[in-house]
């Protein structure tokens, strides 16, 4: 007699396929929190109908291959009721969007290293904080939450603001940062951006070292303004546009590299390997700049 096909792998390409099409038809509810709390019932599950069928064999030789359905077939189905179950249960429309406000203290320290990874959203930071650091979060879904951690050793802080809950979310989602620094406390920044827009206007902080990584979509770091000490920056394009603006009254030094894409230059003249401005070398402070091209395009803007 001819052995009957599983039909778990059927069942769960459909059951994706499902949870594909209710994304896409209700954008405002994402099943995809719920899955990634309890897929491990799914294992579970799996595991308990293999037991059974196990069972059934040796108890039951004769009646296990005449089964309609076997343990690991039942296990999908009563997950696949929980997991619906659950959905409906929390049915409550869009997930609920958060706004939240956070401040930081300098706390003593002489210098700041500050460091920012936001895997998808909004990302705005600008100088002009009365404190260390002024924040502003939205965000939906909850997963989203950021999380802020600071602690000072000797004269030494250390800042980290990160995205917790992945960047990976169907559905309508709103990840919304903006962060104030303060202007007078010596610092180091690294910004790892990665889907979406970032807006980094850095003049007026106190800068020493300025590291970005862009991830996909559209970044610009405004550098324009007053410069009371020098900065080595490195900024990495990835896929998109990048815009570098750049001070007129300040050296500028920028040694730019394309990747896949082009790098636009305004305001600056080639020097060998270099670009720089008019006034390079003949000013108090420097921004010294290393400028690694993405799949997209780089501007290089001096201010008018």
């Amino acid at each position: 007699m001819a052995r009957r096909r599983s039909l778990v792998t059927p069942m769960i390409l459909i059951a994706l396929g499902a949870i594909f099409l209710y994304a896409n038809l209700r954008p405002e509810v994402s099943p995809w929190p719920l899955i990634q709390r309890w897929w491990p019932l799914l294992l579970i599950f799996l595991g308990l109908g293999k037991l059974w069928d196990l069972h059934r064999q040796r108890s039951q030789p004769e009646a296990a291959g005449q089964s309609w359905l076997t343990g690991g077939e039942i296990a999908v189905l009563v997950f696949l009721v929980l997991l619906v179950g659950f959905a409906v249960s929390r049915k409550s429309a869009a997930p609920r969007e958060v706004r939240e406000v956070e401040t930081v203290e300098r706390q003593g320290a002489e210098q700041v290293r500050v460091e920012i990874e936001m895997g998808a959203g909004d990302l705005q930071v600008a100088s002009g904080a009365s404190q260390l650091l002024e924040a502003s979060f939205e965000y939906n879904p909850p997963e989203l939450k950021p999380a802020v951690a600071y602690n000072v050793s000797g004269k030494q802080g250390q800042l980290s603001v990160r995205q917790s809950g992945g960047s990976f979310h169907f559905g309508r989602t709103k990840n919304d940062w903006e962060l104030r620094l303060a202007n007078d406390v010596p610092m180091e920044l690294n910004v790892q951006l990665g889907a979406g827009r970032g807006e980094l206007r850095l003049g007026g902080l106190s800068l020493s070292k300025l590291a970005v990584e862009m991830g996909a979509g559209k970044a610009t770091v405004d550098l324009s303004g007053e410069w009371k000490n020098d900065l080595d920056a490195r900024i990495e394009g990835g896929v998109g546009t990048a815009t570098i603006r750049l001070p007129r009254n300040v050296g500028v030094r920028v040694r730019a590299e394309g990747g896949i894409g082009s790098i636009n230059v305004r305001g600056l003249e080639r020097k060998g390997a270099f670009y720089e401005n008019e006034v390079y070398g003949k000013t108090p402070t420097m921004l010294r700049l290393n400028v690694q091209g993405g799949v997209g395009t780089i501007n290089l803007e001096t201010e008018p």
